[in-house]
């Protein structure tokens, strides 16, 4: 058993010239080399990097570790990560019980059975971006109008947000989730979000309509079981996570099929099982949660012959771990017609993703819709010149100019 090495090289999430679809080159060492292995952080704080895919599924399932980024020594991912942490708590940084108290509010909201009751809905939404697309013509840059709008429109009429206003929590939601913003602009920006989701939800109980916000009303709002700022905490994670992860996954997960072309074939000529098996492969393949899993160890924890003590922070670096030759043959190619969930791009314990039901059932109908209908789909300018999310907590691209 080893406890802390002398070496503690610096975290970071750059990304190889030329391998945008691929971890950090220093991070995939050392998943072969040290797969637990010490990292300094940008404040100069240090936690253990965990890479191994086991090592990984072992902690996140642990209850001596904790994902309450309140907490001393806690991993946060930037300065204004940091200085929101307690503005910003919601059931995803809260332990135990009083995160599943939290969670339970939501679970009914994201079934299978209510993604189902979507699907109609959503596909909907796809022809009609996909028709705007075709009429206003090539150049286009898919992020704004296809790979953004589409989770965004359906998180809005799931929430009750008015889809008129996505200007601005788009906006906000960037300076929240950029790693380089300074702490007072991601103050503001989330205090935004929060007043404006706030007054939204108390003006519910007035004029209530179908969707969840409405529900957080009169459940819980009106009753007392909870606060405006609560409701207003629950509302804006929702709302950033289910149109964040999403938007860049359609995006990224196209720019990578797009370097491939039999994969892409595969994915527009393919029947619904081998388009959910390849949703699965792109997940694994591209993890944009590429900030790792934060947590902290609350007990001395021995895993892999490493001594994790009480009080030290972790980081599972799930990209990597999702490249874990022990559990993906080849992991480093890009195979659609892979089989099997193995992959933690959803995370994977008590904080596995609420949304990810409603995340793979729009993916599974955006890829295929968009190169079917366009199946000369192109990049308009070399990879080399596509702008990557490098510094945002949800990796992915700026834009992504297309032609067909």
């Amino acid at each position: 058993m080893t406890q802390s090495p002398t070496a503690t090289p610096a975290w970071t999430t750059r990304r190889a010239p030329g391998c945008p679809f691929d971890p950090p080159p220093a991070a995939s060492r050392l998943l072969a080399e040290e797969p637990i292995a010490r990292v300094t952080l940008w404040s100069g704080a240090t936690a253990w990097l965990v890479t191994r895919h086991a090592d990984q599924i072992a902690l996140l399932r642990d209850k001596r570790v904790s994902s309450d980024n309140t907490r001393a020594n806690f991993p946060n991912t930037s300065p204004a990560g940091e200085a929101m942490r307690f503005r910003n708590r919601s059931f995803i940084n809260m332990d135990g019980p009083e995160h599943s108290e939290h969670r339970r509010k939501f679970t009914g909201d994201f079934s299978v059975r209510r993604m189902r009751a979507l699907r109609p809905r959503i596909e909907r939404i796809i022809t009609e971006l996909l028709d705007g697309m075709e009429r206003t013509g090539p150049p286009a840059d898919l992020v704004t109008s296809f790979a953004l709008p589409l989770p965004s429109l359906v998180i809005c009429e799931l929430l009750g947000v008015p889809y008129e206003d996505h200007d601005f929590f788009q906006r906000a939601s960037s300076v929240i989730i950029d790693t380089r913003t300074a702490p007072e602009a991601a103050l503001k920006a989330s205090t935004e979000l929060s007043d404006y989701l706030g007054d939204l939800t108390e003006a519910k109980l007035r004029n209530p309509g179908d969707d969840l916000l409405s529900r957080l009303a009169s459940e819980y709002l009106a009753t007392g079981r909870a606060t405006r700022e609560d409701c207003a905490k629950e509302a804006r994670l929702l709302l950033v996570a289910g149109h964040e992860t999403t938007a860049n996954m359609i995006a990224l997960g196209t720019c990578a099929l797009l370097q491939h072309p039999a994969q892409l074939a595969a994915v527009r000529d393919g029947d619904a099982d081998l388009v959910g098996g390849a949703v699965e492969e792109l997940l694994r393949y591209l993890s944009i949660t590429h900030q790792g899993r934060r947590r902290l160890a609350m007990a001395d924890i021995e895993i892999g012959g490493v001594l994790i003590r009480a009080g030290d922070a972790v980081i599972c670096a799930n990209d990597v771990a999702n490249r874990d030759p022990e559990v993906f043959d080849e992991p480093d190619e890009l195979n659609v017609e892979r089989r099997g969930r193995r992959h933690i791009a959803f995370g994977t314990g008590p904080h596995q993703c609420l949304g990810q039901n409603l995340a793979r059932m729009e993916l599974q109908l955006a890829y295929p819709a968009l190169l079917r209908r366009f199946p000369g789909l192109r990049l308009d300018r070399p990879l080399k010149d596509i702008p990557f999310r490098d510094d945002m907590i949800v990796y992915g691209v700026y834009e992504l100019p297309v032609s067909w």
